[in-house]
């Protein structure tokens, strides 16, 4: 390992902080987050991924559009209704933030279409993977998609626009059809335009069976031809001469004021209908929607010419999805794995869903549904922590012991209580099954439900009735604050005495996403750090000031400060000669005074190393200002969504694994939890993790001073894939 010890370049520290703070030393994190979805697009391109996973990256970039536009958009649109004067360390006004957005967003849409039309449609169909569009139809696929519209109709309202029927409240993301009609209905009205909304009910991917459409296994026809194809049938003796589909972007994000409630969970399940219909921020048609059709509609939703993306083809691309369980190619997908089980523990996988495919990666639900099932029974967790610490790598290492951790816990006598932070669990989780079995068994179990984490609030409050009806003590979070700490905290009766045990971990109890979220999670019953957990639960569930802390760092508390003590005690080490080094990695950088802190460093000597996956504000390779600093952001075939830490203290390396990433939200508005890698074998473990990540040129991208990244190429050496090295080192 290397440490740069590069002189301090600027003895006076005033004129250092003022330097750091300059506008253009800072990259505006929405734009950021645009790029981020970039490098997702360009995984599409890449000709080593399976063609079904490229089609995949495709979707997930559409997925990931909808939430900017739908959350990081909306908000800035909110702010620019009354905001005009510069936000964030860069000093732009949101209205001037929506005018950098804008031509890039539809640059990179533009391209979406492009890759899906030109690249993986031709690519797919020398797979024989066929999509057919109304004018490809031959005369048997013609007939049988006729006949199942006809099946269809009594469950389509085409509703005609006149004053007694107005415009009618189109649901955001759905899929629509704007039509225009000629002629007279059977009540002497002329015709007009009218509005068919396609039923949610129905499939967007219509499947065609060959042996009754004369094609092969994997035929395809989208739900918007087949509507465009017979949309004349629901407008008896009318002649329609247009007809486009379109789809509008709403506000998503959930707006509630917990200091003028009495029952978040009332309020949150009251304001989640409305996030179907809130303010219109985006609209999708197709490209060859005339001017007047598009005035029209974009008159419907105030919306203006930037909000608009007139698209080549369907406009809910991330309907594509589907394509990838309907076609059964394991050649056109990636190679299946088994994730390992360590070694220590001393069996093969309990869940079948172990033995699961396991393809990718950034989507937001799982590749399956429903719970893994039990097979096989397994050693004692408990005597296994208490003879060592374990850490598991998700999700090349299996997430089995985690379910198992607590199943034991519910089954076993000595257990007295369970406490665990729950933000995201899924459906049908096994996770919540285990809490659920405590509770009834008697054991003292209580739960912190995040019932704000975005989009998975009808889920959390699913989960939440369940253990309340099983008796487990329910907890809301804290007001004004996110809980966002990944912790569980057993408490089991040995002898004369009462241990805790821990889990601890990066990511979320979600027993699905972790066949394809890279995470951290830390087995421990060190009584240090189980009485951390005792006190953080403490913080959440009860009233009192915070209580100190032996080993653990928690937002919003001390992170913040601790991290940049951090940084800033390497600094001091480089200025005093000595070896300086950090590694990171994280999922976002933006917090100002971090970036700052880490600005300062550079400047002292101390060599950085920052993998970031996604937003990132801080700006490499400045002269005089971050010219030690190198970041890079992994996109493959997992979500990378391990936080870990490396300071090198002078030889005393400090290694930590963290909920938080270093933005504002998490370090002073969120309640998080960072935690020490205490064993010298784990530590290293962690430490040769980064420096893989590090190596890595084919999935790497540089981040430039520009603000623009550079894909990593391998120069004709070796190629270095870290997420398959590791599938290599730790899953079967």
């Amino acid at each position: 390992m290397k440490e740069s010890t590069h002189p301090d370049t600027h003895s006076d520290a005033s004129s250092e902080v003022k330097e750091v703070s300059r506008p253009d030393n800072f990259i505006n994190w929405q734009l950021s987050q645009l790029e981020f979805n970039a490098r997702v697009l360009a995984q599409a391109l890449d000709s080593r991924t399976p063609v079904l996973e490229r089609l995949k990256f495709l979707c997930i970039f559409s997925t990931n559009m909808d939430e900017f536009y739908e959350i990081r958009v909306a908000g800035l649109k909110h702010q620019a209704a009354s905001l005009s004067t510069a936000i964030g360390p860069e000093h732009l006004t949101p209205q001037e933030i929506l005018g950098l957005i804008s031509p890039r967003a539809h640059e990179l849409v533009a391209e979406q279409y492009r890759i899906l039309n030109e690249v993986i449609f031709p690519e797919l169909a020398r797979e024989g993977v066929n999509f057919f569009y109304r004018s490809d139809w031959n005369e048997k696929q013609r007939a049988w998609l006729h006949a199942r519209f006809k099946e269809y109709m009594p469950i389509i309202s085409p509703l005609g626009l006149d004053p007694a029927h107005p415009f009618p409240r189109i649901l955001n993301k759905s899929l629509n059809f704007i039509v225009s009609l000629k002629g007279k209905d059977a009540f002497g009205r002329k015709g007009g335009m009218a509005i068919v909304q396609a039923p949610r009910s129905l499939p967007r991917i219509v499947h065609l069976p060959p042996e009754e459409t004369g094609g092969g296994p994997s035929d395809f026809v989208f739900l918007s031809s087949t509507i465009h194809a017979f949309v004349e049938e629901l407008f008896p003796q009318m002649e329609v001469t247009e007809c486009h589909q379109f789809r509008v972007t709403r506000n998503s994000e959930l707006y509630v004021d917990e200091e003028e409630i009495d029952d978040l969970r009332q309020a949150i399940e009251g304001t989640l209908l409305s996030r179907r219909y809130g303010e219109a921020v985006r609209l999708e048609v197709t490209d060859f929607c005339t001017p007047e059709m598009v005035s029209f509609l974009m008159d419907k939703f105030s919306l203006e010419q930037d909000d608009l993306f007139q698209v080549s083809g369907p406009v809910n691309l991330n309907r594509l999805m589907k394509i990838y369980d309907l076609v059964d190619r394991a050649d056109l997908k990636y190679p299946p794995f088994v994730p390992g089980i360590p070694k220590f523990l001393g069996r093969p996988p309990k869940y079948k869903a172990d033995a699961a495919e396991t393809h990718t990666t950034l989507a937001k639900g799982p590749p399956t549904g429903g719970a893994p099932a039990k097979v096989q029974s397994t050693p004692n967790l408990f005597a296994k922590i208490r003879e060592r610490d374990i850490l598991l790598h998700h999700p090349f290492e299996s997430f089995t012991p985690v379910i198992e951790f607590l199943q034991q816990a519910a089954s076993d006598p000595h257990v007295l209580a369970i406490k665990q932070t729950l933000y995201r669990t899924g459906d049908d989780s096994a996770i919540v099954d285990a809490l659920v079995t405590a509770a009834q068994a008697g054991k003292e179990v209580t739960v912190v439900v995040e019932l704000r984490a975005r989009f998975d609030e009808e889920a959390n409050i699913q989960s939440a009735s369940m253990l309340e009806e099983a008796g487990a003590h329910l907890v809301f979070g804290v007001v004004g604050y996110k809980v966002h700490a990944k912790m569980v905290l057993v408490v089991r009766q040995e002898d004369t005495r009462l241990r805790n045990y821990v889990h601890l971990g990066t990511g979320n109890y979600h027993p699905l996403t972790a066949h394809f979220y890279t995470d951290y999670g830390l087995f421990t019953c060190s009584e240090a750090i189980g009485e951390d957990v005792h006190r953080l639960f403490l913080e959440i569930t009860s009233l009192g000031k915070p209580l100190a802390l032996n080993k653990l760092i928690d937002s919003p508390f001390n992170m913040h400060k601790n991290m940049a003590a951090k940084i800033h005690r390497e600094a001091q080490h480089a200025r005093n000669g000595k070896p300086a080094k950090i590694m990171a990695k994280m999922n976002q950088l933006t917090e100002p005074e971090i970036i700052k802190s880490l600005y300062q460093a550079s400047q002292a000597g101390v060599s950085i190393d920052l993998i970031v996956r996604g937003m990132c504000s801080l700006r490499p390779g400045i002269p005089q200002i971050s010219e030690n600093i190198r970041i890079r952001s992994i996109v493959g075939r997992f979500l990378e969504h391990t936080r870990a830490l490396y300071f090198h203290n002078n030889g005393h390396p400090e290694v930590f694994c963290t909920s938080a990433d270093w933005m504002n939200r998490n370090l002073h508005r969120r309640v998080e939890v960072c935690f020490p890698i205490e064993s010298a074998k784990l530590r290293q473990r962690v430490v040769e993790d980064l420096e893989l990540y590090l190596q890595d040129n084919t999935n790497a991208w540089e981040l430039l001073p520009d603000s623009t990244y550079k894909k990593v190429e391998p120069d004709g050496g070796e190629q270095v894939t870290a997420q398959l090295k590791l599938l290599t080192k730790y899953a079967h």
